[in-house]
């Protein structure tokens, strides 16, 4: 393999899409909960069952920890949620797995740790610091609303993380993705400081969006004695 061919593989492995695109489950429900007129109406014609108030997000399909997973109960996961302008993420992250650098458009997002060990790294706006922070069981950090984020396990073991968000539609955009997927490739190519860069190619093989979460870097993976083995509709498994 060439040493172009293996950056690429390298670049595509760490910016695949951070977060599954909820589908939503029952939009008339959703638009039937907005337009009743007292939070009576909707609990009693809508919402008067046990089970409307109860999200498992163990049971998501996109729930794993190979290589991990972002399950969020918004308004269009867990319609109950309607016109409380929240959602709330369970953060599953493998053994190095992290989350690639994104932002959330319309939400402030609050990580606290349950298990392991994670590092998460801030970038707020341009002419400031990075910030970075060490999340171990019952540590927490804060996200503003737009700031460039990302995280990694640093452990063998899985982590478990909870995020809150103060939106029900938050806007989550992975920004290489998005870039390199949608701008113009001579812009990309400027960007990149490199005018040889092929960008279509790089564009073409970052991973779709599947269940939020890749492996992380090189360093943690021979800590834990991990490979990458070959890819699968365009995403990774561990081989360990």
């Amino acid at each position: 393999m060439t040493p172009n061919s293996l950056f690429t593989s390298f670049l595509a492995l760490l910016i695949a899409s951070t977060t599954a695109v909820d589908q939503t489950v029952n939009p008339g429900l959703n638009a039937k909960l907005k337009t009743e007129a007292t939070e009576i109406d909707k609990h009693n014609n809508d919402l008067n069952t046990d089970d409307a108030w109860i999200f498992d997000f163990n049971e998501r399909p996109n729930y794993t920890f190979k290589p991990g997973s972002v399950v969020n109960a918004n308004a269009a996961t867990f319609p109950t949620l309607t016109g409380f302008g929240m959602t709330m993420a369970m953060l599953n992250l493998g053994p190095c797995a992290m989350l690639p650098p994104h932002m959330h458009s319309r939400a402030t997002n609050l990580v606290v740790a349950i298990s392991g060990s994670t590092s998460t790294y801030m970038y707020r706006e341009n002419g400031v610091k990075l910030v970075k922070a060490d999340l171990t069981p019952g540590k927490m950090t804060i996200f503003p609303q737009g700031s460039l984020h990302t995280m990694q396990n640093n452990g063998c073991d899985n982590a478990v993380l909870v995020s809150a968000l103060n939106s029900e539609d938050t806007g989550t955009t992975n920004i290489l993705n998005g870039a390199l997927r949608n701008f113009p490739e001579d812009l990309m190519k400027a960007a990149f400081g490199d005018a040889s860069l092929d960008i279509a190619k790089l564009g073409k093989n970052i991973p779709e969006v599947g269940t939020g979460s890749v492996l992380g870097s090189a360093e943690c993976m021979q800590k834990c004695k991990m490979t990458v083995g070959r890819s699968y509709k365009r995403g990774y498994k561990f081989v360990t």
